[in-house]
């Protein structure tokens, strides 16, 4: 039995390697998007489904007016996902010079207690549905943007006639043991990102930086049969596009393009976050990505049985440190060449000490994601 384990394991740890140094080497391949000297035209429809967010609202709005795309090129609709704090009313008291500005009450359309998996993806539909724009951005209410940000998604648009754009996602404030756990995780699934969609190896995106033809959303059924899904109006979406558009699907590697969100503020709250992105693991039709978590999350479970059998045996202490060894100098470089681009290399000291913290999250995340249930915005969703 020892002997049968320690060939998995060390077998699970080949595979793994071999697709980190591949998703390594797509990364370094990706070339930086370089805007063009030609200044882009489309008009865009900026979306985001708000639910208490009455603390963010005006730096998101001044974040939006503060965009050098031109003014007449876009619009901001901002659809208020029955919240119960001063969202709506600030929505309707803040005005910026310029800012195109549309403000959308959920309540209008669902009602608080309706029967549907995805309050979110229904927000989004229905700013959708009253958007003028050819090209829609989702993000987040939490969100900060570079001034430069609508321009290189629209120049990466409409450079390669793209259908479906995933774009860079960090994390402000990292002035924590958890904030900076958080960043170096997320450095992580961003350069896993960027790497898997620019070699076509599976779906994989974030729904705070996202931009897509409003033209291809209603082609593939927008969110039709996978609404049930209390997440995954980014990834599934996504995957619906790529099945439609397989060679127009794109990560725009552009430092004006990332996007700054706000890192979970208790250990509670970040586990919740990462067990609804775990919740839709098994929702995937993208089974390649399935079997990249699966291959992960018993990677991650031998660690923890390695760990648990050292209290009985040395000799597994041993190998579990030797593997962890080999598993932070297969990451290791990987992710500091992701955390360059993004100017988060300082963060790389606290990468190796992080390994445990980061094991045992992601057993009890995936599990639960499976099995168990979280909270999210004063919603209880179950699995």
């Amino acid at each position: 039995m020892m002997a049968l384990f320690f060939f998995l394991f060390f077998l699970f740890m080949v595979v793994y390697a071999v697709l980190i140094n591949y998703y390594h080497s797509a990364w370094s391949q990706l070339p930086e998007f370089v805007l063009p000297e030609k200044q882009p035209s489309v008009f865009i429809s900026v979306i985001i489904a708000a639910r208490n967010e009455e603390q963010h609202i005006p730096t998101l709005l001044q974040s939006l007016h503060d965009q050098q795309y031109p003014k007449h090129l876009y619009e901001v609709i901002i659809i208020d996902d029955h919240s119960t704090d001063n969202t709506a009313m600030l929505l309707q008291d803040l005005h910026f010079d310029g800012l195109q500005l549309k403000a959308l009450a959920l309540k209008d359309y669902v009602e608080e207690r309706s029967a549907i998996g995805s309050y979110k993806k229904k927000a989004i539909e229905t700013g959708i549905n009253a958007a003028a724009g050819q090209l829609i951005v989702t993000t987040d209410a939490d969100c900060r943007f570079n001034p430069h940000w609508l321009q290189s998604i629209a120049a990466c648009y409409e450079a390669n006639n793209a259908k479906f754009i995933a774009a860079p996602v960090t994390f402000y404030n990292q002035s924590t043991l958890l904030s900076v756990f958080q960043t170096l995780d997320f450095l992580t699934l961003q350069g896993i990102t960027a790497a898997s969609v620019y070699k076509r190896f599976h779906s994989m995106c974030n729904g705070a930086n996202l931009a897509y033809e409003k033209s291809a959303f209603y082609e593939v059924g927008g969110f039709n049969n996978i609404d049930n899904i209390a997440s995954g109006d980014d990834m599934l979406l996504m995957h619906k596009i790529f099945k439609q558009y397989p060679s127009k699907v794109f990560y725009l590697k552009n430092r004006w393009a990332i996007v700054t969100t706000e890192p979970a503020h208790n250990w509670k709250q970040f586990f919740h976050q990462r067990i609804r992105w775990a919740s839709k693991a098994d929702s995937y039709d993208d089974k390649r990505i399935f079997w990249v978590l699966l291959l992960v999350y018993l990677l991650n479970v031998c660690f923890l049985a390695g760990a648990i059998a050292s209290f009985w045996n040395a000799t597994w202490l041993l190998m579990v440190l030797l593997l962890l060894l080999a598993k932070v100098l297969i990451e290791f470089p990987f992710v500091n060449s992701v955390a360059i681009f993004f100017g988060q290399q300082k963060l790389m000291k606290y990468f190796p000490f992080l390994q445990p913290l980061h094991i045992g999250y992601t057993i009890t995340a995936g599990w639960l994601g499976k099995f168990g249930h979280y909270e999210w915005k004063g919603r209880r969703i179950k699995k």
